[in-house]
């Protein structure tokens, strides 16, 4: 029999394997569609909230600043109380040669007396006695904006006979005739004028005079001796740094701190 009298049936070709391929396929283009205008929005919101984000991580280091300025101040009033005066700048031997600063003097005040009673006040503070001692990080010290190396400070005075802190010659808030509100104790230097705060070492009054920031966007945290802590923008007037500097020189800078 011939095969026209028996054609064989053949089934038509299958389209539902190519019809789910497709639909895979498709699935598949907007998945990654999607995915990727998640990464591109993600990045995007990213870009748009970091600047936000930095502000407010910045804005509570500059918070804790004051904080620590404020403890120092406190500090500072309590030593008063205790011996009578103000801490000298630094310490002295008896030739005159510097051994310690303020900052070390201020240790038991700070909750640091085992460490301050560790210390050999008749040798210099980088002395090899002294250094397993001075060598301790004491975050107090350290402004958490200021990127510096532990044990360093920007807490700083003026060293200048017309300040609180006449070299190793103290005063007491008696000699403070312009008023302590109005009186600077401790001033934010700039990182690269950093210190060991064992160093007897602080800024000049022209140091201070040329320097307009510390380690805050748009100015420096500075302490007064009536114990409160303002924000001394950039643009604040030279003739206002210069006033608070003098104990004595009768001038009314209005400052207020918080």
């Amino acid at each position: 029999m011939s095969n026209d009298m028996n054609p064989q049936y053949q089934l038509p070709p299958s389209r539902s394997t190519k019809s789910g391929a497709s639909t895979l396929t498709v699935i598949g283009i907007i998945l990654a569609s999607v995915f990727a205008c998640l990464v591109v929005c993600g990045g995007i919101l990213a870009a748009l909230l970091m600047p936000a984000l930095q502000a407010a991580r910045e804005a509570s280091r500059r918070m804790q600043c004051s904080n620590n300025m404020k403890q120092i101040g406190l500090a500072i009033h309590n030593y008063e109380s205790a011996y009578r005066s103000l801490p000298p700048a630094y310490t002295v031997d008896a030739e005159g040669n510097r051994l310690h600063s303020w900052r070390t003097l201020l240790l038991p005040f700070m909750e640091q007396a085992a460490l301050y009673q560790r210390i050999d006040f008749s040798k210099p503070w980088d002395d090899p006695v002294n250094a397993p001692f001075t060598s301790v990080d004491i975050p107090s010290f350290r402004c958490p904006s200021s990127e510096i190396p532990p044990g360093m400070t920007t807490y700083q005075i003026v060293d200048d006979p017309s300040s609180a802190f006449p070299g190793s010659n103290p005063l007491n808030f008696g000699k403070i005739l312009d008023g302590t509100s109005n009186t600077l104790f401790a001033i934010e230097s700039d990182k690269q004028d950093a210190v060991h705060w064992a160093e007897p070492k602080d800024q000049s009054l022209q140091s201070y005079l040329s320097t307009v920031r510390g380690s805050h966007l748009g100015g420096r945290n500075a302490a007064m001796l009536d114990g409160s802590v303002t924000f001394m923008s950039e643009q604040t007037d030279p003739r206002v740094f210069k006033a608070i500097v003098t104990v004595s020189g009768d001038e009314v800078v209005g400052l207020h701190g918080r």
